[in-house]
């Protein structure tokens, strides 16, 4: 049958979103240039009844654009590390020698971490960030809560069965938030009696698994929302802190984002040349998570995006993955347990007049290495810092001190955070002979993120096919 054509072929071309990567990158553009307008424009006036400043309408906007972003990460981490926690238990028993991964995975935590922290120690001793400040003492404060040992030893005993803490708001009512340490806890206990069970478990492993998915979805809308996060997040703490804080914590900044680079950087590539990989291809596979553990500043958060690029992108077997990247993300943290607290604590002592002794660095590194699971959360590594103060019998009023440029820094921290979660997997998958090789080394090209609808987690697609 022929056809004529009477008028021109139109051509029309369907609108393509940038990828997004371009758009969180755009997002912090925007988020700082916004920021300065909002901070340009000044308070709107003081509050007369409790002396606080009241934030223009911009500021207030990215706030709260900001905030919730955050609020809706917060919502889904007690469901999302609870099924994650469980299922990736149960898959052990599909592994072959997994006690021995499981010991191989935490042995690897610790060793980085300790590459990790004396890294910060070194440089804190070298940069001395404490004798280089302008920071006024009137801004040191204990933190509202804090960590001690007992508290955190205490705290692995779960209150109830959904993990939930009670506190007080203050002005008589009662507020309750969930310890996402116990909620690890319960978690693992759970998985292991379902191995324990046997089959008769099947049923709710489906339905754990089926959850699982359910939640991963709702996780992945709220990743979606990342890059108008981005611009609430930055301009909200351009805005509140400009450049003023920055400048006054100069030195510590720069040593925190100094140690932060040099693990990233430097320690890592070395242990994946180390083990036989390719840097390049670790960082092009590994870099969607790394990049939105950035924006979002939640290694919980970012977990499904860890472990899909870990197993997709990286080669490290499904069964491994779904284990060592949920444990990872509640437990590893090189940036916020690590680098972080221990050039902090130096810092504070620099400030206060405190010498330590050889005995106090020893603690530093213990803390490190062994106190990393008290950072479990969404955002934030004062628990972290407050542990370590305590340890060393430092002022915790020292936390006050640090906390007006804490978002610029724990959005370099988390970056780092993810990327050893996703490293220790693949080192250690790699050491044990189970790495898909050709998955690790294929080509990476031009990526942008897509929803695998198979299996509901986020993956890599080349720019341009169709999903």
């Amino acid at each position: 049958m022929n056809t004529s054509v009477t008028e021109p072929e139109q051509h029309t071309r369907r609108f393509r979103l940038p990828s997004f990567g371009v758009q969180v990158l755009i997002g912090l553009v925007l988020g700082v240039a916004l920021g300065l307008v909002a901070r340009s424009m000044g308070a709107d006036g003081v509050d007369a009844s409790t002396g606080e400043v009241d934030p223009n309408w911009l500021t207030e906007t990215l706030s709260t654009v900001g905030g919730t972003f955050v609020t809706l990460l917060r919502a889904v981490v007690p469901p999302l590390v609870f099924l994650a926690i469980v299922a990736s238990i149960a898959n052990l028993r599909e592994v072959t020698n997994a006690a021995r991964l499981a010991w191989k995975t935490l042995m690897w935590f610790a060793i980085t971490a300790l590459i990790a922290v004396s890294i910060g120690m070194v440089l804190g001793l070298v940069l001395q960030p404490g004798d280089h400040t302008s920071v006024s003492a009137d801004a040191a404060s204990a933190p509202s809560s804090s960590g001690s040992w007992l508290d955190f030893l205490t705290g692995l005993v779960p209150a109830n069965v959904l993990g939930l803490e009670g506190y007080d708001n203050g002005d008589g009512s009662v507020g309750f938030s969930f310890n996402v340490l116990q909620i690890l806890v319960i978690a693992i206990a759970v998985g292991i009696a379902t191995l324990k069970v046997g089959e008769a478990a099947d049923a709710f492993l489906t339905f754990v698994r089926s959850a699982l998915a359910v939640v991963q979805k709702i996780l992945w809308w709220i990743i979606l929302l990342a890059p108008i996060a981005t611009v609430g997040l930055l301009g909200n703490a351009v805005a509140s802190y400009g450049w003023d804080a920055l400048s006054s914590l100069g030195t510590f900044t720069i040593a925190i984002y100094a140690g932060l680079l040099i693990v990233l950087l430097g320690v890592y590539p070395v242990l994946l040349r180390l083990n036989g990989l390719s840097v390049k291809q670790f960082f092009s596979g590994a870099w969607p998570a790394i990049s939105l553990a950035f924006v979002s500043r939640s290694s919980v958060g970012t977990m499904p995006v860890t472990e899909s690029v870990t197993e997709r992108n990286l080669g490290v077997p499904r069964s491994y993955a779904s284990f060592a990247v949920p444990l990872g993300a509640t437990t590893k943290m090189d940036g916020c347990a690590s680098i972080y607290p221990a050039i902090s604590a130096i810092f504070v002592a620099q400030f206060f007049g405190v010498d330590l002794s050889i005995t106090d660095y020893v603690l530093i590194a213990f803390v490190s290495v062994i106190g990393s699971a008290a950072t479990a959360g969404v955002t934030g590594a004062t628990v972290m810092l407050t542990l370590t103060l305590s340890t060393l019998g430092l002022p915790l009023e020292g936390v006050g001190l640090l906390l007006a440029i804490d978002p610029i820094l724990d959005m370099g921290r988390t970056a780092v955070n993810v990327a050893g979660q996703a490293l220790v997997p693949t080192i250690v998958a790699k050491r044990e002979g189970i790495l898909d090789l050709p998955t690790y080394d294929a080509p990476r090209g031009r990526t942008a993120w897509r929803q695998d609808a198979t299996t509901d987690v986020v993956a890599q697609q080349p720019v341009g096919s169709t999903a």
